[in-house]
């Protein structure tokens, strides 16, 4: 059986900690979707070092789990080889632990250059992407003209790559893009052929075989469900579709065999780039849990948006995944609040609704909000659910009483042995 887990936000809710602590319960940690706009960090070894793993799935640093990048991902070579070298230098072998899927789509270096291109393009309606080449390389997946890793074992795949280059090289002369992508294109191909040495595998052949004989595996989510190419905040969203239903498209296993979907979410609300966000903070209490939170994207560094936890998303997010349970992350933020606020509808055009609109841009969102008590306490160092404070149990109480499942994990800390059972 597949169980899951993935983001109920708009990504950053910190599930690669979450990953990481479940994985050695998992024989197989599948990738489903995304590409190295991800950026799952992890606290490894007894130094607690931080590493950022952007493609490569959190199970990886587990000794005896086998990792896999599944076709539902967009893969940068670059990125990967540089993820491979910081991955080995704590001791692991990735081309023992380390499978990727044959029919992964490749992020060219001409795609970076048009997602570069078509976002100068946008000027002030940019929608924030971060210019890996993410939403190209989809296009062309879509368009039926990508490139995939199992074409690297093939003789043709210089020249299919040239084909591709030239169709896109038209795409940016419209865009008058005059920038030289040579040392990129030498860095590609260096890591292409890194990328030959690893196991290239039929994915939903090796998967479907690994379950087959009883392994257990866990569905890694990048990004979030509001950042889901259907359901999402369209267009502010990413070039995939990050709900579970990814899952069996992005790895090719059946919607029976998806047991568990742990969703993942914030004790409160971020975003990084544009879209809306209706519980948004723009005075000093957004300043604080930004501070108090590090809210800096550990792909790009750019300051997260943040705000008050958004109830109407969070009901969305859990319905159309089929969450059964939730995992809050970075409660210990709100530890030194006197009082903490909660969206629990949303006013537009006069009316109040529990509904996540067509098009949250149409009209502007007004949220309704509940006060909580704070718990003004230190939580970083509760062990089990009767350490909480009587506070912050009620914050979790209140979250419960209005999601269609519970609050079964709250993560106090960026440590691994930071995780309190309810």
């Amino acid at each position: 059986m597949v169980d899951v887990i993935l983001g109920l936000q708009w990504g950053d809710e910190g599930k690669g900690k979450i990953v990481d602590f479940f994985a050695k319960d998992y024989d197989l940690v599948a990738r489903f979707q995304g590409g190295p706009n991800a950026g799952h960090t992890l606290y490894v070894g007894a130094e607690a070092k931080k590493v950022v793993l952007h493609q490569i799935p959190s199970g990886v640093f587990h000794q005896g789990t086998i990792n896999l990048i599944g076709n539902g991902v967009v893969l940068d070579p670059v990125t990967l080889r540089r993820e491979c070298d910081t991955v080995a230098s704590f001791g692991v072998d990735v081309r023992k632990n380390l499978f990727i899927s044959e029919r992964t789509h490749l992020i060219l270096p001409t795609h970076r250059a048009l997602d570069k291109a078509a976002e100068l393009s946008k000027g002030d309606s940019k929608i924030g992407s971060t210019l890996k080449g993410i939403g190209p390389a989809y296009m062309d997946k879509t368009g039926r003209n990508g490139l995939r890793v199992g074409d690297l074992l093939g003789k043709n795949f210089t020249t299919s790559y040239i084909r591709l280059r030239l169709k896109h090289q038209r795409l940016l002369d419209n865009y008058n893009f005059n920038e030289d992508i040579t040392a990129w294109e030498e860095e590609f191909f260096e890591a292409i052929d890194f990328l030959r040495s690893l196991n290239i595998v039929n994915g939903e052949y090796f998967l479907n075989d690994n379950i087959s004989k009883g392994k257990k595996v866990l569905a890694e989510g990048a990004q979030g469900s509001m950042l889901d190419i259907d359901f999402g905040t369209f267009p502010f969203v990413t070039s995939s579709n990050t709900i579970s239903a990814g899952v069996c498209s992005g790895l090719g296993v059946a919607p029976q065999k998806i047991r568990e979907v742990i969703g993942v979410s914030k004790a409160y609300c971020t975003r990084v780039g544009s879209g809306p966000f209706p519980t948004e903070l723009h005075d000093q209490t957004g300043e604080e849990l930004r501070k108090l939170g590090n809210e800096f994207g550990a792909t790009t560094g750019r300051p997260r948006r943040c705000g008050w936890m958004d109830l109407v998303a969070l009901q969305y997010a859990c319905m159309i995944n089929g969450v059964t349970s939730v995992v809050m992350t970075k409660a210990d933020v709100l530890d030194t609040f006197e009082e903490l606020s909660i969206c629990t509808g949303y006013r537009i055009d006069g009316a109040d609704t529990n509904q996540v609109p067509f098009q949250m841009t149409r009209s502007p969102i007004e949220p309704v909000y509940e006060t909580l008590q704070g718990w003004h306490t230190d939580s970083s160092g509760c062990k089990s659910e009767a350490d909480l404070p009587a506070p912050m149990r009620s914050y979790v109480s209140f979250i419960n009483e209005r999601l269609g499942a519970p609050v079964t994990y709250i993560s106090n800390g960026p440590g691994r042995d930071q995780l309190v059972t309810l």
